[in-house]
C-alpha cells in the first residue's frame, strides 16, 4: 500500500469509465459517486464512503473501469498498488479465490445489462481461478461421501525390526480411489480435509479401522500383537478430549492401549505447550509416541530437550543422504543423539539394502520403506 494520500475537491473525477485500472482506493474521508452511462445517459450506481474499497473490481480481474467514479465531497483516499491485490488474491484459498471472482462475475455480467455486453476478459480472468476453487469444493463433497459410504482405505505399511528380522508393527495409511479421478493423492485429500472439519471425521475413521484390524490380527492369534501407528494432524491436537476418545475406543474393541503408537510430525511442534500435554496422557495411557520426519526442518533441538517422545522417525530425506559421508555423519550423529534421549530409532523410506545394512550398524531399531514392504491391505497382512 502506497504511503502518500490523494487528495480530490469536490466535484472532481477519481477516474472514468474505460480507464486502465493502475489502482484501488480506501476512502479515508469524503463521499463518491459511482456512475455509468446507459443509453447516452448518465446514471447514478451508488454512493461510498470512509473505509470503503473504490475501483477494486477493475484491479482484481485487470479489466478496464466499467464506471465512473467522481468526488461529491473533498476526499482523501490511500492508493493501493495493483501488484498488492494481485499478491494477496494469489495467495488466497482457491475457494476463497473462486467465490470472490464468483462475485466479480455477477457484478460484471449485471453491470453489462446495463451498458453495452458482458466483457470476455473479465470472464476469462474469473474461470481458471473459479474452475480451481470449485474443483477443491468438489473434492471435498466427494471426500464426505466417501467417509459417510466408508470408502476410504487403511493400509498397513510394516516397520522391521532389525535385531532380529521381525514385524514389530505397522504405519496405518490412507488410501482413497475416487470413482472418477481414480486414485486421489493423500497429501491433495489430506490437505482439503486439513482445512475443513472434515480432517476430524477423518482421524475418527482411521482410528475406527485401526482398533478393528488390531482385534482381527489378534482373533487371528497372532503373538506377539503388533502395534500399528496412527498419525495425528494439528486440528486433532486441538482437541482435549483426543486421548480420551483414543481410550475408549480402544476399551470398546478390548486391545491394551501399547497397541496403538501415536505419530505426531515434525512440523507440528510449534504448540509446545499442548504436545506436552498430549504426551502426558499418552503416557499415563500407556502409549508411545513418534516425533515424525524427524529431519525436515521444522523443530530445533529444545523441542527434543522439553518433549519426551519415545520413538524419533529420521525422514526419508536423510536416509537418501546416507550415500554421501556428510549424510552418513549426520544421520549417525541424529541416531547417537535419539539413544541419548533413550529413544528408539525408525529409519523412513528404506529402499535398498545398503541402507539398511548401514542403517543397522548405525544402530536404528526399525526400519520402514518400500525394501521392507508396501502398504498393504489387512487381508494381505493376514496372509503373509
Amino acid at each position: 500500500m502506497r504511503s502518500h494520500r490523494k487528495y480530490v475537491a469536490a466535484g472532481c473525477p477519481i477516474f472514468a469509465e474505460g480507464d486502465p485500472p493502475t489502482e484501488a482506493f480506501l476512502i479515508e474521508s469524503g463521499q463518491v459517486e459511482i456512475s455509468t452511462v446507459q443509453h447516452g445517459e448518465p446514471q447514478v450506481l451508488g454512493q461510498l464512503g470512509p473505509g470503503e474499497l473504490l475501483g477494486e473490481m477493475a484491479v482484481l480481474d485487470s479489466s478496464r473501469r466499467s464506471s465512473s467514479a467522481r468526488a461529491l465531497t473533498d476526499c482523501v483516499l490511500l492508493p493501493i498498488d495493483r501488484d498488492q491485490f494481485s499478491e494477496r488474491l494469489q495467495a488466497a484459498d482457491p475457494v476463497v479465490r473462486a467465490l470472490l471472482m464468483s462475485q466479480l462475475a455477477r457484478y460484471r455480467s449485471a453491470l453489462a445489462t446495463l451498458t453495452r455486453g458482458a466483457s470476455p476478459a473479465s470472464e476469462a480472468a474469473a474461470g481458471t481461478d473459479m474452475d480451481s476453487g470449485l474443483d477443491k469444493i468438489r473434492l471435498e463433497g466427494d471426500l464426505r461421501m466417501a467417509l459417510d459410504r466408508g470408502d476410504l482405505d487403511v493400509r498397513l505399511q510394516p516397520l522391521r525390526d532389525m535385531a532380529d528380522g521381525s514385524t514389530a508393527g505397522y504405519e496405518s495409511l490412507i488410501r482413497w480411489r475416487h470413482p472418477v479421478r481414480g486414485e486421489v493423492s493423500p497429501a491433495e485429500f489430506i490437505r482439503v480435509a486439513e482445512e475443513t472439519s472434515l480432517i476430524l471425521p477423518v482421524g475418527d475413521y482411521v482410528l475406527d479401522r485401526v482398533c478393528a484390524m488390531l482385534a482381527e490380527l489378534r482373533n487371528r492369534q497372532r503373538r506377539p500383537l503388533p502395534f500399528i501407528a496412527l498419525n495425528v494432524s494439528a486440528r486433532q491436537i486441538e482437541d482435549t478430549g483426543l486421548v480420551s476418545r483414543w481410550l475408549a475406543r480402544l476399551e470398546q474393541y478390548g486391545l491394551p492401549p501399547d497397541r496403538l503408537r501415536i505419530e505426531i510430525t515434525e512440523s507440528l511442534m510449534f504448540d509446545t505447550q499442548r504436545i506436552v500435554q498430549l504426551l502426558e496422557e499418552c503416557h499415563r495411557a500407556g502409549m508411545r509416541v513418534a516425533l515424525d520426519d524427524f529431519g525436515t526442518g521444522y523443530a530445533n533441538l529444545g523441542v527434543l530437550a522439553d518433549l519426551r517422545f519415545d520413538v524419533i522417525k529420521l525422514d526419508r530425506s536423510l536416509v537418501r543422504r546416507l550415500s554421501s559421508p556428510r549424510g552418513l555423519a549426520l544421520v549417525r550423529a541424529v541416531v547417537g543423539l535419539a539413544h541419548s534421549l533413550q529413544c528408539d530409532v525408525v529409519a523412513e523410506g528404506v529402499e535398498t539394502e545398503t541402507q539398511y545394512t548401514l542403517l543397522r550398524e548405525l544402530g536404528c531399531r526399525y526400519a520402514q520403506g518400500w525394501l521392507v514392504g508396501h502398504p498393504l491391505p489387512l487381508e494381505d497382512v493376514i496372509a503373509s
